[in-house]
């Protein structure tokens, strides 16, 4: 009888391309509309100074839905959705990579460090200047001013829409800090995305194997993937957390210092006995 402890690792090869791009698209927008009320909430906290606003993510949830309601904690939503494009080219990167590099090593290891680093530095890329405008947008508030700009009401003091709200938040980076303004932060977000990324899988594959061993032979894979995905997703946030909290202040404040969930890409992976052919 086939050990079930013994977990294979889906390649490049064994995928089937289309459901893999159609169904990591459609779960991904599952997942950002679950989790980005969160993500708000941890920039606003990262940003504030001390406890001037928020004394915890409780509380700043909870001021946040007395204050702007529902919407309020998907502030810079429809753009931060334009990061789908980055999490294709993510997994497809590392996909590649893996590929690529197995013909050097038969490392597990050595081949996830390797490509979850190298997927990092093209995602962040294409999404440090979304997330730039997105972090802006996050940081509006009626009436009041948290980050460096603040978005300009209509005449008639209904604010603007979505997407005018984009726009205005567009102009007065060029007016501040020119093209420039859209990677600001691109050394610290990767500094701290490719660590994270790089650590991600092999944590990944070492909670999976060392989960199998816990549970019963007749148990399926897709419970050791759907316990391994978070607890390497923790132990990768409490490594780069540190950096992620410089990254965000350099993003949305004027510092001096010259160095950006799932992101919600790394859990693809995890998912992909769905789509083996």
């Amino acid at each position: 009888m086939e050990d079930k402890r013994n977990i294979q690792i889906i390649e490049w090869e064994h995928l089937d391309k289309k459901k893999f791009y159609v169904f990591g698209v459609a779960m991904t927008m599952m997942i950002r509309v679950s989790v980005y009320p969160f993500t708000l909430i941890r920039t606003r906290l990262q940003v504030q100074k001390g406890k001037s606003l928020y004394h915890g993510t409780f509380d700043a949830f909870i001021k946040i839905l007395r204050a702007d309601g529902v919407t309020g904690l998907y502030r810079g939503f429809l753009v931060n959705t334009f990061t789908l494009i980055s999490g294709q080219c993510y997994v497809t990167t590392y996909e590649l990579t893996r590929k690529f590099v197995a013909d050097y090593s038969q490392s597990n290891t050595v081949k996830s460090l390797v490509a979850g680093g190298s997927a990092s530095l093209v995602a962040q890329s294409i999404t440090v200047p979304i997330d730039v405008v997105s972090q802006h947008l996050m940081m509006q508030r009626k009436g009041e001013r948290m980050g460096r700009f603040q978005v300009r009401g209509s005449p008639e003091g209904r604010g603007v829409v979505a997407f005018g709200q984009t726009k205005d938040i567009i102009r007065q980076i060029l007016r501040a800090d020119g093209l420039r303004g859209f990677y600001r932060g691109y050394v610290a977000s990767l500094l701290t995305y490719i660590p994270n990324s790089a650590v991600w899988w092999p944590f990944y594959h070492f909670y999976a194997e060392q989960i199998s061993y816990l549970c019963p032979k007749e148990c399926p894979h897709i419970v050791f993937q759907a316990v391994s995905g978070p607890l390497a997703a923790a132990t990768a946030s409490v490594l780069t957390n540190p950096m992620d909290v410089i990254r965000t202040r350099v993003q949305e404040q004027q510092l001096t210092v010259a160095v950006l969930v799932p992101r919600t890409t790394t859990w693809v992976r995890s998912t992909s006995l769905l789509f083996y052919i």
